[in-house]
């Protein structure tokens, strides 16, 4: 979709971040916003620890960040499974001694409630809210004893606002909405921060992935999806790019964010204007 004059995205790395010698942890790292935000992290100069269950795209991401003219340190990949009890007890290791956390990791299905599967249902909460837990319980403890941290929890439009047919991700979303506000009081006096960025569609394989669905479960023809669903309630008519909301995470872990925390960040085009 061609963006309206006025509305294109804005050049990546805009904010100034210097993680030299700080530790980044990213989830869903192998691609869409994740991978957007591990590339930004390491570009800044962090040691990057990506988690992910495509250990193919964790390979990729590798590659390209030694590629990169910035000389970033190598990526310390963990492919694994976050829905499962082994991968979330190994994601809430890997999140010991990190400077900065950033938990990207999602999915999605649509569906009526009456037709949702249970046991999605629980995969997607296990994925999108118990995962976030685990790693903001394995970081923390280093991050309080060194008096510094940055959590941010790629949260979406939908912590803020429900969707037909998306209960799972709805439910998720909100949930984590709730657990960056409760870590964002607990963590204030150490010097740690916690922050969702809230998004509404980005171009991402996710989204692309939901087209047919949603084509399904509205009764209309594809084509139709992106601009009578997915833009319906935003009044910037494109979809948002990966490094865009990349940029925003960057911020919340700048300095100058300190005094953000416990704060849902939106970047949805106005969508929580109505």
């Amino acid at each position: 979709m061609t963006p309206r004059p006025g509305s294109t995205p804005a050049e990546p790395s805009s904010v100034a971040l210097d993680l030299t010698g700080r530790t980044a942890l990213v989830t869903g790292a192998a691609g869409g916003i994740g991978r957007a935000c591990a590339l930004r992290l390491a570009a800044a100069g962090a040691r990057l620890r990506a988690v992910d269950l495509d250990p193919e795209g964790l390979k990729s991401l590798a590659q390209e960040v030694a590629r990169s003219p910035v000389g970033a340190e190598p990526v310390e990949i963990h492919p694994l499974d976050l829905t499962a009890p082994a991968g979330l007890d190994a994601a809430e290791r890997a999140a010991d001694g990190v400077d900065v956390l950033v938990n990207a990791a999602g999915t999605q299905l649509v569906r009526p409630i009456e037709k949702f599967p249970p046991e999605v249902f629980r995969r997607m909460l296990t994925l999108m809210l118990e995962a976030p837990f685990r790693t903001t319980r394995g970081a923390l403890p280093g991050m309080y004893a060194r008096g510094r941290g940055r959590i941010v929890h790629i949260s979406s439009v939908h912590g803020l606002r429900a969707s037909a047919y998306k209960s799972a991700y709805v439910a998720a979303k909100h949930g984590l909405e709730g657990l960056s506000k409760t870590t964002a009081l607990e963590a204030a006096e150490h010097g740690v921060t916690c922050n969702c960025v809230n998004p509404a569609y980005v171009r991402t394989p996710l989204v692309e992935r939901q087209i047919a669905d949603q084509a399904e479960a509205h009764g209309i023809p594809a084509e139709r999806v992106v601009t009578d669903i997915m833009l319906a309630d935003s009044a910037l008519k494109r979809l948002i790019e990966p490094a865009e909301v990349a940029e925003a995470v960057a911020y919340l872990c700048t300095p100058a964010a300190a005094f953000v925390t416990g704060s849902a960040l939106p970047l949805d085009g106005a969508w929580t204007a109505h």
